[in-house]
């Protein structure tokens, strides 16, 4: 981490420490006028001194009901989300702030949540969620729309600020906030070639949270094109054609096509560079905003990485960090507002699970994080897969394997390089498995 951006994140907990303070101060202002009140009138009443239990009462009687709403919603609003669906029930006063549109507006006022970790399982099971703040599971109250309706049969393809976009068989999008489970179905996409292959999906939210872009990124290479919607005007954009970059400047790849190549790996299996990804990460793809334009990142077919720049309509192709024949499992991900790369490869008998950025100075590719060998041990020779997401400064990983039986989660915190396997998930008294994650921030006042 640079030293502009620690000085940047040493300000914003500053000023969400000094928020949260004044916001208490506020608070135990006008918990001593009352107080003060009440021991004025009981002065005047007798001298005697009170008893430490009668004090102790005369603190209980001071009631939330006597709060300004304004106050109550504000510090109401502080509240981790999970908190707050608890304290809900606490009584129907509570419970009608949920409702209230200026208590949601003072929800938008945070800067930021903890952000929740919605998992995937093999059965599609859209229920779990891990909550970074607590570090624990928790199983989401409520049934999303899309689990009542067994017919749309759908995946989670993308995430941004507070929201979940499903894809249905049929090719339907839905948006969702998973904290409250409104949803939102998307209007049919038109696109000019309805043949056209599908290789990327990726969501991103406005700056003040209040509207989201859908982006899809369609064809075989170099014939690429990329289809926009926008939820503040309720459609799809005109159809954008995407050239590949032939300025000198621009990156550059080794890789000739999206044709696949077939060669034996050192157990004797045949190997396709083809790439093989679990369906809920099959159009994996992130978007970053450099020098204020929007740059869609996915994974192609060979495993190399396509940027494509919306605003300038053009795509180029990221040198191929590891040799073509050599066997892998890479994912792409945004972490801190840039593109990274997780890859879990096999070398000298041990395998290694490591984090990659892109240097734009010298061309080049840098470690920036590695799992510890004794972790990353395990995973030799067990065919495993990695299906990765980012969120500020950590990486969730959920890893599977063919060849054995295992299947973990584990978070990497890219400030210290520290890693943590997860604690196993159980649900009726059996362990949960996830291919894979999507990351959003929990926020009640999210709207599709």
């Amino acid at each position: 981490m640079s030293k502009q951006q620690k000085e940047t994140k040493k300000k914003s907990l500053f000023v969400r420490f000094v928020t949260v303070t004044s916001v208490f101060h506020i608070f135990f202002l006008i918990y001593s006028q009352f107080m003060e009140r009440d021991q004025g009138w009981a002065s005047k009443k007798t001298r005697k001194r009170k008893l430490p239990e009668e004090e102790d009462r005369g603190m209980l009687d001071l009631s939330f009901d006597e709060l300004n709403q304004d106050l109550l919603e504000k510090v109401l609003a502080w509240l981790p989300t999970s908190s707050f669906c608890r304290l809900r029930s606490v009584c129907k006063r509570w419970s009608c702030v949920a409702e209230s549109a200026t208590f949601l507006l003072a929800c938008s006022q945070i800067p930021s949540r903890d952000p929740w970790f919605f998992m995937v399982d093999p059965n599609l099971d859209q229920s779990i969620v891990f909550d970074t703040a607590e570090k624990n599971w928790k199983n989401l109250n409520h049934s999303l729309h899309l689990q009542q309706n067994p017919g749309h049969n759908s995946i989670p393809v993308a995430a941004s600020g507070g929201l979940i976009c499903f894809r249905t068989v049929s090719g339907e999008f839905v948006v969702c906030n998973p904290v409250t489970g409104a949803y939102r179905e998307l209007p049919p996409v038109c696109t000019t070639n309805q043949s056209q292959t599908l290789d990327a999906i990726a969501m991103v939210s406005s700056a003040n949270r209040s509207s989201y872009k859908l982006v899809l990124v369609c064809g075989d290479l170099p014939n690429l094109s990329a289809k926009v919607y926008d939820s503040g005007t309720n459609q799809w954009e005109e159809e954008i054609t995407l050239i590949r970059n032939t300025n000198r400047n621009s990156l550059e790849s080794e890789s000739s096509g999206d044709e696949t190549l077939y060669f034996l790996s050192k157990a004797g299996d045949v190997v396709a560079t083809n790439m093989q990804r679990s369906p809920s990460k099959q159009y994996s793809s992130v978007i970053t905003v450099k020098d204020g334009e929007e740059i869609i990142y996915f994974l192609s077919s060979t495993g190399t990485v396509v940027a494509c720049n919306l605003a300038k309509k053009c795509f180029s192709e990221y040198p191929r960090l590891l040799p073509l024949y050599f066997e892998y499992s890479i994912d792409v991900i945004e972490c801190r507002g840039e593109m990274l790369l997780v890859v879990l490869s096999e070398l000298l008998e041990s395998a290694s699970l490591r984090v990659w950025r892109f240097s734009e100075e010298n061309r080049l590719w840098h470690q920036i994080a590695v799992m510890p060998p004794a972790m990353s041990h395990e995973f030799y020779g067990g065919k495993a897969d990695i299906n990765c997401v980012g969120y500020g400064d950590q990486i969730l990983i959920c890893v599977n394997s063919t060849g054995t039986e295992f299947g973990s989660c584990f978070l990497c915190d890219l400030v210290t390089n520290g890693w943590i396997e997860l604690p196993k998930c159980f649900v009726n008294g059996k362990p949960r498995e996830f291919m894979s994650a999507f990351s959003f921030e929990p926020r009640i006042e999210a709207c599709v």
